[in-house]
């Protein structure tokens, strides 16, 4: 019997996108990082943001690109596996791996930061 190759399911609407937009925009990051930031480097982190933001959108922009050229199931390493090395998709993919366990445990350190915040009396684990 031949194998079927894996195919890209459309399920998601225009509203799921902008939510999941949306809740990646305004995190935990948002709110404990820019104050900190902020009263560190004052007004230019608005600048330092702009750049950075002008920069992910391009990158952004090629990704989709690529994404509409040539649909793949997989994630982004795909095409860095493809179109570099077998060892850039690898160091993409852990890489990428890597990231989200640090965001993980800076979510669950904000968390303990905020419920201490509405709670005083309870240790957070968070030194101050």
């Amino acid at each position: 019997m031949a194998e079927k190759k894996p195919e890209l399911q459309r399920g998601l609407e225009a509203r799921h996108i902008e939510l999941i937009a949306l809740g990646g925009t305004i995190g935990v990051g948002l709110f404990m990082g820019s104050a900190s930031t902020l009263k560190w480097a004052g007004p230019s982190v608005l600048l330092a943001y702009i750049l950075a933001g002008i920069f992910v959108f391009f990158i952004m922009r090629s990704m989709g690109e690529m994404l509409f050229i040539e649909p793949v199931t997989g994630s982004f390493a795909v095409y860095a596996h493809r179109y570099m090395s077998p060892f850039f998709g690898y160091l993409t993919a852990w890489s990428y791996w890597f990231m989200w366990m640090a965001v993980g445990i800076s979510e669950i350190t904000a968390i303990g930061v905020y419920v201490q915040f509405w709670f005083p009396e309870m240790h957070s684990g968070y030194p101050r």
